[in-house]
């Protein structure tokens, strides 16, 4: 296989053994751009759709700048969850295959001393929280005088007032000479701003997404008043073999809702931020395993969750931005492969909806639920027109609200 991408010849020789194992040909866009400043050691902020490559636009480079030879700690990764420094580090492992190179993860919500014995195997990259990363600082366990780049994944999730103050620290840490990148599917105004303030001169770099990859997700909606949504997520599930992962605004509203669906014999798991690290654990790995169909979380319980074949992304609850719709959508059709997102929204957000595709430049498409299938208005059968002006009931829908009530009152 002959690797259309000049850079290519420039990597060390396990980079490209693992490059040539991958099967890729040529980089992605954000790939290409980025690599050759990365590896110059310039500061750079990435603004790149999810599922573009990311990770590995400054994962490659980061192994490509590491001296071997030097045990110590020289570069360090911040992540805003836990999920995402598990992923991160096993990508990292993925790249540095044949080399010696070591890398580790910290975070938090474990044992402080179990994981200081991580630090004993002298890694050179270091993956993790915010939080956990600046008390192994405060410890004097990790050591920033040698320290080369620090890189923000989810740059627009860290620079936020609860991990801001913590990034910061960080950063300052390491000596002034230190390369600072910043990645994100999304780079707010704001974000840009601060990340600025903790760089020299960066380089800024923005890639949208190609019509090709736009094309390969479908964005759908259903038009349904908020009272109805549960019953169209339900219809929804019904309507194929489906791996989806639904956005719900709250712990509140996610709660009632995998109860409700529960009752109505639909296999959910739930994740939110008073869900407990077993149960949550528990619960991405069923649904990877294909136990649950159906993966409801709110929006700060879902980051850094990448899960691969995702069919389905539902906005049940509507996003408050437009970033944050790009945000969720984009946990589907990642890597070139074909996904479905669908909005299940009320009229008025039906006009937002579709003032978030113009901005994006996505077709958005109206569907109906109807008999197991998702179909066009126009296509709905007749008789549907004549006994049902919203939705066609279930036989046992009235029965089965009987006894949800009934239960509830218990």
């Amino acid at each position: 296989m002959t690797v259309q991408w000049s850079f290519f010849k420039e990597m060390k020789p396990f980079l490209q053994k693992v490059w040539q194992k991958s099967g890729f040909e040529n980089p992605t866009s954000i790939q290409e751009k980025a690599v050759p400043l990365l590896v110059d050691k310039k500061d750079v902020i990435a603004e790149s759709p999810t599922g573009t490559g990311k990770t590995l636009a400054y994962v490659m480079p980061l192994l490509q700048n590491i001296d071997s030879t030097n045990t110590h700690i020289q570069a360090v990764i911040l992540a805003p969850s836990r999920e995402l420094v598990m992923q991160i580090l096993s990508e990292v492992q993925t790249w540095a295959e044949g080399s010696s190179i070591d890398v580790a993860s910290f975070i938090g919500g474990v044992n402080v001393k179990r994981q200081l014995e991580k630090l004993k195997k002298r890694p050179q990259i270091v993956v993790g929280t915010p939080g956990r990363i600046q008390e192994l600082i405060k410890m004097k366990k990790i050591k920033m005088h040698e320290v080369k780049t620090i890189v923000l994944d989810e740059g627009d999730n860290l620079l936020v007032p609860e991990h801001q103050g913590t990034v910061e620290m960080i950063v300052k840490s390491a000596l002034a000479e230190r390369q600072v990148v910043l990645f994100s599917a999304t780079l707010p105004d704001h974000t840009e701003k601060l990340a600025r303030s903790m760089m020299n001169d960066p380089e800024v770099l923005k890639v949208k997404q190609s019509e090709e990859a736009k094309a390969k997700v479908e964005h759908l909606y259903v038009v349904a008043e908020h009272r109805d949504k549960m019953e169209v997520l339900r219809r929804i599930m019904h309507t194929g073999k489906l791996t989806a992962l639904g956005f719900v605004k709250d712990i509140g509203s996610l709660s009632v809702l995998t109860e409700k669906l529960a009752y109505r014999g639909i296999d959910v798991g739930a994740l939110h931020s008073e869900v407990k690290k077993e149960e949550r654990v528990a619960a991405i790995r069923k649904f990877r395993e294909g136990k649950y169909p159906l993966l409801l979380a709110t929006d700060v319980a879902a980051r850094g969750l990448d899960i691969n074949g995702l069919s389905h992304v539902i906005h049940v609850d509507f996003p408050l931005d437009v970033n944050q719709y790009i945000h969720r959508s984009g946990r589907t059709g990642r890597a070139g492969a074909s996904g479905t997102v669908i909005s299940i929204v009320t009229p008025r957000e039906e006009r937002v909806l579709k003032q978030f595709a113009k901005e994006q430049g996505i077709k958005v498409h109206k569907r109906e639920v109807i008999g197991g299938n998702i179909v066009e208005p126009e296509n709905r059968p007749v008789e549907q027109h004549k006994t049902d002006k919203k939705y066609p009931k279930s036989k046992n829908k009235s029965s089965n609200s009987k006894k949800y009530t009934k239960k509830a009152k218990k």
